[in-house]
Protein backbone atom coordinates (compact mmCIF):
# COMPACT_ATOMS: atom_id res chain seq x y z
CA UNK A 1 0.00 0.00 0.00
CA UNK A 2 1.29 3.70 -0.91
CA UNK A 3 2.24 6.02 2.01
CA UNK A 4 -0.18 9.08 2.44
CA UNK A 5 2.75 11.11 1.19
CA UNK A 6 3.59 9.22 -2.11
CA UNK A 7 -0.52 9.72 -2.78
CA UNK A 8 -0.62 13.51 -1.90
CA UNK A 9 2.63 13.64 -4.69
CA UNK A 10 0.68 12.35 -7.17
CA UNK A 11 -3.12 11.60 -6.47
CA UNK A 12 -4.14 10.06 -9.48
CA UNK A 13 -0.87 7.53 -10.02
CA UNK A 14 -3.14 4.83 -9.26
CA UNK A 15 -5.18 5.63 -12.55
CA UNK A 16 -2.70 3.79 -15.19
CA UNK A 17 -0.78 1.36 -12.70
CA UNK A 18 -0.93 -2.16 -12.43
CA UNK A 19 -0.50 -4.33 -9.18
CA UNK A 20 2.92 -5.29 -8.99
CA UNK A 21 1.22 -8.78 -8.17
CA UNK A 22 -0.37 -9.01 -11.11
CA UNK A 23 2.82 -8.68 -13.24
CA UNK A 24 4.30 -11.58 -11.27
CA UNK A 25 1.67 -13.65 -11.87
CA UNK A 26 1.35 -12.86 -15.40
CA UNK A 27 5.20 -13.62 -15.63
CA UNK A 28 4.54 -17.04 -13.85
CA UNK A 29 1.84 -17.89 -16.40
CA UNK A 30 4.17 -17.11 -19.63
CA UNK A 31 6.68 -18.65 -18.01
CA UNK A 32 4.63 -21.85 -17.43
CA UNK A 33 3.20 -21.94 -20.58
CA UNK A 34 6.32 -21.95 -22.25
CA UNK A 35 7.78 -24.69 -20.08
CA UNK A 36 5.07 -26.69 -21.47
CA UNK A 37 1.86 -26.73 -19.37
CA UNK A 38 -1.38 -25.74 -20.96
CA UNK A 39 -3.25 -23.04 -19.90
CA UNK A 40 -6.15 -24.67 -18.57
CA UNK A 41 -3.81 -26.17 -16.08
CA UNK A 42 -1.86 -23.34 -15.22
CA UNK A 43 -5.30 -21.59 -14.31
CA UNK A 44 -5.95 -24.78 -12.03
CA UNK A 45 -2.75 -24.63 -10.45
CA UNK A 46 -2.66 -24.03 -6.52
CA UNK A 47 -0.03 -21.60 -7.11
CA UNK A 48 -2.60 -19.12 -8.60
CA UNK A 49 -5.45 -20.21 -6.68
CA UNK A 50 -4.19 -19.47 -3.58
CA UNK A 51 -3.33 -15.97 -4.95
CA UNK A 52 -5.96 -15.05 -7.08
CA UNK A 53 -10.09 -14.74 -7.13
CA UNK A 54 -11.43 -16.02 -10.22
CA UNK A 55 -12.09 -11.86 -11.10
CA UNK A 56 -8.11 -11.48 -10.88
CA UNK A 57 -7.44 -14.41 -12.87
CA UNK A 58 -10.04 -13.62 -15.40
CA UNK A 59 -8.03 -9.89 -15.99
CA UNK A 60 -4.73 -11.91 -16.58
CA UNK A 61 -6.57 -13.17 -19.63
CA UNK A 62 -7.25 -9.94 -20.56
CA UNK A 63 -3.32 -8.66 -20.79
CA UNK A 64 -1.63 -8.33 -24.09
CA UNK A 65 1.34 -9.77 -23.12
CA UNK A 66 -0.51 -13.03 -21.80
CA UNK A 67 -2.45 -13.22 -24.94
CA UNK A 68 0.31 -12.39 -27.29
CA UNK A 69 2.35 -15.72 -25.73
CA UNK A 70 -0.24 -17.75 -25.27
CA UNK A 71 -2.33 -17.02 -28.57
CA UNK A 72 -6.11 -15.30 -28.77
CA UNK A 73 -7.86 -18.97 -29.31
CA UNK A 74 -5.55 -20.33 -26.42
CA UNK A 75 -6.67 -17.62 -24.13
CA UNK A 76 -10.51 -17.21 -25.11
CA UNK A 77 -11.25 -21.33 -24.58
CA UNK A 78 -9.80 -20.79 -21.04
CA UNK A 79 -11.92 -17.83 -20.54
CA UNK A 80 -15.02 -19.81 -20.24
CA UNK A 81 -13.24 -21.89 -17.12
CA UNK A 82 -12.38 -19.13 -14.93
CA UNK A 83 -15.34 -17.52 -14.49
CA UNK A 84 -16.77 -13.50 -14.72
Amino acid sequence: MPKFSEIFRNPFSFLGARSGQEERLASYVIREHDRGRSLEEILNDRYLLNRTTPQQRARLLDRPEVIEAMGRDTVEAARGSVGP
